[in-house]
C-alpha cells in the first residue's frame, strides 16, 4: 500500500465526535448496567446469589449468540439500504427500546425475595435480554461501521484517539450519576436512576445521528460489490472460517480476559463501597471518576506512542500488561482515598487498551477480508461480541463461588471479615489473573505485524474491496 494512501483522512474531526457521542450512548448504558445489576438484584433485592447468578449466566450465553446472529442476518443489503446506508437504519431502529429496556430491569415486582424467586429470576432473565437484543443490533453496527468508515491506518487512529475520550466521557456518566441518583437500601431509588439514565443516553444518541451516516459513494460501492458476487456462506460456515484465523482466536482471547476483568472489578465497586469501606453510595462516584481521570490523562500519551512505534500489538500488549500490575493493591487496600489513587494508576493503561480495541479488530477484519475476498465487518463484529460475552459468566460465577464460599449474606447490613475478604478477591486477585493470561496469549499467537497489516491493505485496494 502506498505510504499516501495509509495517511488519507476522509472525515473532520466532528464527524469523528459525532460518531464518538454514539460511542458515549453505549458506554454510558453499558456501564451503567455493568456495575448495578449484580449488585441490585442480589444485595438490594435480597435474590439468592446463585439465582442471581444463573440468571445472568443464561442471559450471558443468550447474549453470545445473540451478536453474531444479529451481525450475520444484518450484514447484507435491504429495500432501504440504498437510500439510509448499511448500518444507520439499524443503529436508529434499536437505540429507543434500548433504553426502555434499561429502566424495566430496575422495575421488578415487590414480592418476597425467598417465596418469589423464581419470579424475580424470570424478570431479570427477560428484562436482561431484551436490553442485550437491542444493545447487539445497537453495537454490531456500530462497530462495524468503523472500518468501512475509517480505512486508513491514519484516520483509524485519528478516529480512535477522539471517540475514546468521548467514549470515557459516557462511561463517566454512566459510572458517576446513577450512584447519585440511588441510595443503598432504598429499592425504589434504583427504579428512578434507571429513568433517568434512560433520558440521558437518548439525548447522546441525538448528537451522533451525523456520525452514524454512512458516505455516499461507500455505501454505493458495497451494493456493487455484492451483486456482483450475493452469494453468501452459512453463518456456521462464516465461524468456522473465523475460528481459522489465528490473529482472530488470540485478538478474541485477550479481548474475552479484558472483558473478564474490568466487569469483575466494576461489579465489585458497590460491594466495595458498602461493605468494605462501609460507605454511602455516593462514594461510589470518586472511585469511579477515578479511573476514568486516568483513562483520560493517559489516552494522549497511547495515541503518541502508537504513531511512533507503528505497532498496535506492541500497545495493546503492553496496556494489557500494566492493566494486571496496576491492579495488584486492590487486593489489600481498605482505605477511601488509596482506593482512589490506585483507580487513578489503573486508568492510564486502560486508555490505552480502550483506544487500541478497534484498529487491533480493524486490522482483524481486514485480514478477513483477504481470506474470504468479502467484507463481513458485521459478523466479525457479532462474533467479537460472543466471546466478549463470555466475560459475564466470568463474572457472575466468579461472584457465586466465592460469596458462596466466603459466607457472603444476600441482602444484610453487615458482612463478616471472611466475607469481605471475598470482596476483595473478586475486585483485584481474579481481574489480575484474567488479563495475564489473555497478554500471555495474545503475545504468542498474534502475528499481524507492521508489514503484514500493510499488505492486507495493499491486497484489499487491489481486490477493490476498499
Amino acid at each position: 500500500m502506498a505510504e499516501d494512501d495509509s495517511e488519507i483522512v476522509r472525515h473532520s474531526k466532528l464527524n469523528m465526535a459525532s460518531y464518538g457521542a454514539g460511542s458515549l450512548a453505549r458506554e454510558f448504558l453499558n456501564m451503567a448496567f455493568t456495575a448495578a445489576v449484580f449488585f441490585y438484584y442480589e444485595n438490594e433485592i435480597g435474590l439468592n446469589v446463585w439465582f442471581v447468578t444463573s440468571g445472568l449466566v443464561i442471559f450471558a450465553i443468550y447474549n453470545m449468540f445473540n451478536d453474531p446472529i444479529i451481525g450475520y442476518l444484518t450484514n447484507r443489503p435491504f429495500k432501504f439500504t440504498k437510500k439510509w446506508g448499511r448500518r444507520f437504519p439499524w443503529i436508529l431502529i434499536s437505540t429507543l427500546p434500548w433504553g426502555i429496556s434499561y429502566f424495566l430491569i430496575f422495575t421488578p415486582p415487590s414480592i418476597d425475595p425467598e417465596s418469589g424467586a423464581w419470579i424475580l429470576f424470570f424478570w431479570l432473565l427477560l428484562t436482561t435480554c431484551l436490553f442485550d437484543t437491542f444493545h447487539s443490533l445497537y453495537f454490531v453496527n456500530f462497530m462495524s461501521l468503523f472500518p468501512d468508515k475509517y480505512q486508513s491506518n491514519k484516520e483509524r487512529r485519528l478516529a480512535s484517539g477522539i471517540y475514546i475520550p468521548i467514549g470515557v466521557i459516557g462511561v463517566a456518566l454512566g459510572a458517576m450519576i446513577p450512584p447519585m441518583i440511588f441510595e443503598f437500601g432504598d429499592i425504589g431509588s434504583y427504579a428512578i436512576q434507571g429513568f433517568w439514565v434512560f433520558i440521558i443516553a437518548m439525548i447522546a444518541i441525538l448528537f451522533a445521528i451525523p456520525g452514524f451516516r454512512e458516505d455516499r459513494d461507500t455505501v454505493d460501492h458495497y451494493l456493487t460489490t455484492f451483486e456482483q458476487n450475493p452469494e453468501r456462506e452459512s453463518f456456521f460456515k462464516s465461524l468456522r472460517t473465523a475460528l481459522k484465523q489465528k490473529s482472530f482466536i488470540s485478538y478474541m482471547f485477550i479481548y474475552t480476559m479484558y472483558q473478564s476483568q474490568i466487569t469483575t472489578m466494576q461489579n465489585s465497586i458497590y460491594y466495595t463501597v458498602d461493605h468494605v469501606l462501609n460507605m454511602e453510595s455516593g462514594a461510589s462516584t470518586l472511585i469511579f471518576a477515578a479511573f476514568l481521570i486516568g483513562v483520560i490523562v493517559g489516552t494522549p500519551f497511547w495515541l503518541k506512542y502508537s504513531h511512533k512505534v507503528q505497532n498496535n500489538k506492541k500497545v495493546m500488549l503492553y496496556a494489557a500488561l500494566l492493566l494486571g500490575i496496576t491492579t495488584f493493591p486492590l487486593l489489600i487496600l481498605e482505605n477511601y482515598w488509596g482506593i482512589i489513587i490506585t483507580m487513578f494508576i489503573w486508568g492510564l493503561p486502560l486508555g490505552g487498551y480502550w483506544f487500541m480495541i478497534f484498529p487491533v479488530m480493524a486490522d482483524v477484519i481486514d485480514e478477513s477480508v483477504v481470506i474470504t475476498g468479502k467484507r463481513e465487518e458485521g459478523v466479525y463484529t457479532g462474533f467479537s461480541q460472543f466471546f466478549a460475552r463470555l466475560g459475564i459468566v466470568a463474572q457472575a460465577i466468579t461472584f457465586g463461588i466465592v460469596h458462596t464460599l466466603t459466607g457472603f449474606r444476600e441482602g444484610a447490613d453487615t458482612q463478616t471479615d471472611l466475607a469481605i475478604w471475598g470482596i476483595h478477591v473478586h475486585l483485584a486477585l481474579v481481574p489480575m489473573i484474567f488479563i495475564f493470561l489473555g497478554c500471555l496469549v495474545f503475545w504468542k499467537f498474534y502475528k499481524l505485524t507492521p508489514e503484514k497489516i500493510q499488505y492486507n491493505k495493499a491486497k484489499i485496494k487491489e481486490l477493490n474491496l476498499v
